[in-house]
């Protein structure tokens, strides 16, 4: 009886979902408003700042993505994959700016990060747990079971494979797409000497840039594979959306 209350208890306590707002507050909106307002001496409404040095913004700008990483660990109680790559990105922003390299390398590291990912998800083909399965074909989305039920009577095994492997190639380019959209906005952005006022404030405005240079095109690209992954399924399941999306347990 313990056993099975304490089943029922864990069941009754869905995971935490992440809160997006303030993602994008901590990680986008805040290090980009301290690095352009605050690199040097600025007026915030009413108040005449004295700035906090180019050094200090940059700290200050830093320690909202880490202690959110921290803290969303700490709440969702799980590592992630893309907030270990997000951190040490994050690191390496920093390190870069505090070592005043050129702005040649800072375009290279940012274009590194999503060039990983897309490389990533292509060599986790040859691993028992291709990453495309973890992101799109997930059984905490989709009624794997139900899918995987319909495609051995069709006999569509192979044919699902294939589509799985499209699909990881699309996924791969939305990060590829990333890389060369983040280098040519840095090239672009970066133009002041390392370690300047104007510099923090340009990687500032590169950072709030980042969404919808960088971010919306990726995500589209991510979106449409998911249709097309979609598509491919009712194709060679014969199920509906509605069949293939996992219920809630309310409506099984």
């Amino acid at each position: 009886m313990a056993d099975n209350m304490s089943e029922s208890s864990g069941t009754a306590q869905p995971e935490k979902q992440e809160n997006l707002l303030l993602n994008l507050a901590c990680n986008v909106a805040l290090p980009s408003f301290i690095l352009i307002k605050f690199s040097g001496p600025a007026k915030v409404l009413f108040w005449q700042s004295p700035g906090l040095g180019p050094v200090w913004a940059l700290v200050a700008a830093l320690a909202f993505p880490i202690l959110y990483g921290v803290y969303d660990l700490v709440v969702r109680r799980k590592w992630n994959f893309f907030s270990v790559v997000g951190f040490v990105s994050v690191l390496l922003t920093g390190g870069l700016g505090l070592f005043e390299v050129a702005a040649i390398w800072i375009a290279v590291k940012e274009a590194a990060v999503p060039l990983i990912f897309g490389v990533a998800v292509v060599g986790s083909l040859w691993t028992s747990t291709p990453l495309v399965r973890t992101l799109l074909y997930s059984e905490k989305i989709l009624d794997t079971e139900r899918v995987a039920v319909a495609l051995a009577e069709r006999g569509a095994q192979a044919a699902f494979e294939r589509l799985l492997l499209q699909a990881t190639w699309l996924l791969a380019g939305s990060f590829f797409l990333s890389a060369v959209t983040n280098f040519v906005l840095a090239q672009v952005v970066l133009k002041s000497p390392p370690n300047t006022v104007e510099f923090r404030a340009e990687m500032g405005r590169m950072l709030a840039l980042s969404w919808p240079v960088n971010v919306l095109p990726s995500l589209v690209v991510t979106l449409l594979t998911l249709w097309y992954l979609l598509a491919g399924i009712k194709r060679l399941t014969g199920l509906t959306l509605e069949d293939v999306f996992r219920q809630p347990p309310e409506k099984k």
